[in-house]
């Protein structure tokens, strides 16, 4: 028993990493000074760059805020167009990918780790809004365009045969495409995610001719992901966007968050830093929720400027709204 127990500790010794004191995710984020996130630029509302280089949608807000809860300023980020998860496996400067990626086993197989959902989204269909579709059935009969050999191509396919929807397919090759297809009359139809297709509505020459038909073909929670050789970093994520939820729960915004240091709710003095010790907890500040709350606002104000009803996106809160109002988005406590 002895000699056994021996070898097991010598087994145990030799199986330590070598990194062990190699510098957290946090650590080199610091270091260098900014937040380095893998995008993929080009969905209106979620993540576009201007002429100027300058990153803007509800991805890139999410980078925005790790800034602002690890260095107080939301600007501290760096981005790099990352189109794949292998891609952000081989360099291992990228700290975060936000890039509308959807939350699934085979994906986080690859080793990742996905943080909270962040928008619920799904497979559905553009229409104009002449044709008067209402339902998936209504589309019987109607020319359909879909990215050709994508997963939604595949969703498409295995919706008509299970629902035995006979629908015309035209595959196309990119949004340029689907896009004079739409205006062209081509195609009467485009599939795709739902956050996808109201970017593609705002880039039509007249978005108000079309609208996203409600009902669903698949669910698609998306999620930021990171590397799971860092705990520290992964909880970072999960409770910066839990605190923009709990944020708009509370009724805390980017105006009225200085006003908000005096409320006494314990939930609030808990969120905004004046009690509690979750910055601790994080390695963090004590105001490192105050900074992301002050800097880009709740969950309702970053959904609403970058892709609500208000936008030019004109997306519906819908299942994005917070449990309390009959939506999906939820926090645990912060505490």
């Amino acid at each position: 028993m002895k000699v056994g127990l021996l070898a097991g500790m010598l087994l145990f010794v030799i199986s330590l990493p070598t990194n062990v004191n190699a510098a957290s995710r946090l650590e080199q984020i610091r270091a260098r000074g900014a937040v380095t996130c893998g995008v993929g630029p080009g969905v209106a509302g979620f993540s576009e760059v201007d002429k100027q280089g300058r990153y803007s949608g509800l991805d890139v807000d999410i980078c925005r805020a790790l800034s602002a809860a690890i260095f107080g300023q939301p600007d501290r980020v760096r981005y790099v167009i990352t189109p794949t998860i292998q891609d952000f496996l081989k360099s291992t400067d990228i700290d975060v990918v936000s890039r509308r990626l959807t939350w699934t086993l085979t994906r986080e197989g690859l080793g990742v780790l996905f943080g909270p959902v962040m928008f619920y989204d799904g497979q559905g269909v553009l229409v104009p809004k002449k044709l008067g579709v209402k339902r998936l059935a209504d589309l019987s009969g109607r020319t359909v365009c879909v990215s050709a050999d994508s997963e939604h191509d595949a969703n498409l396919t295995s919706y008509m045969t299970t629902n035995q929807v006979a629908l015309k397919r035209v595959p196309i090759k990119d949004s340029k495409e689907m896009r004079t297809a739409l205006s062209s009359g081509r195609c009467q139809v485009f599939s795709d995610d739902v956050s996808a297709l109201a970017g593609v509505r705002a880039t039509l020459p007249s978005p108000d001719d079309f609208e996203i038909v409600p009902e669903l073909m698949t669910k698609e929670p998306l999620a930021q992901l990171v590397r799971p050789d860092d705990v520290q970093f992964f909880n970072i994520l999960r409770w910066t966007i839990f605190a923009t939820i709990e944020a708009e729960e509370l009724g805390v915004t980017s105006a009225n968050a200085d006003g908000m240091l005096k409320n006494g709710n314990p939930r609030v003095q808990n969120l905004l830093g004046v009690s509690g010790s979750t910055g601790t907890a994080l390695g963090l500040d004590a105001k490192w929720a105050y900074n992301v709350i002050k800097a880009l606002g709740n969950y309702g104000e970053i959904f609403e400027r970058n892709v609500g009803a208000g936008s030019r996106i004109k997306l519906a809160r819908g299942l994005n709204r917070l449990w309390k109002d009959g939506g999906l988005i939820y926090a645990p406590p912060l505490q």
